[in-house]
């Protein structure tokens, strides 16, 4: 049975099926990867080892920057990827990525 799955062969990440718990594999192509900690249905399992400040890739795409090291078969979510762009339902969208800024919008406007 399928338990996670990856959308591009560029992707460092494949997202969870089902719940999977630590000790479970992981098998997608020849990538096979030991789960390390609880990551519930529908969030991302790490591939192969990314380092902080490795962009992590989904669908093909960065969806953000890793904000520390996250090993092979770990939980990526929130707590170690930051956003490289703005959130987008939020009237003053602010991307998360230190040091980066959007212009304010004119007072006038």
């Amino acid at each position: 049975m399928t338990t996670a799955l990856r959308i591009s062969a560029a992707d460092n990440v494949a997202t969870a099926l089902e719940a999977l718990a630590p000790g479970a594999t992981v098998q997608i192509d020849e990538i096979a990867v030991a789960v390390t900690e609880t990551i519930p249905r529908g969030h991302k399992v790490a591939l192969r080892e990314i380092r902080a400040g490795d962009v992590v890739i989904k669908y093909g795409s960065s969806i953000g920057i890793a904000s520390s090291d996250i090993a092979a078969g770990a939980h990526v979510h929130v707590h170690n990827v930051a956003s490289s762009r703005g959130r987008g339902d939020a009237a003053h969208s602010q991307p998360s990525r230190p040091g980066i800024r959007l212009a304010e919008p004119d007072a006038d406007a």
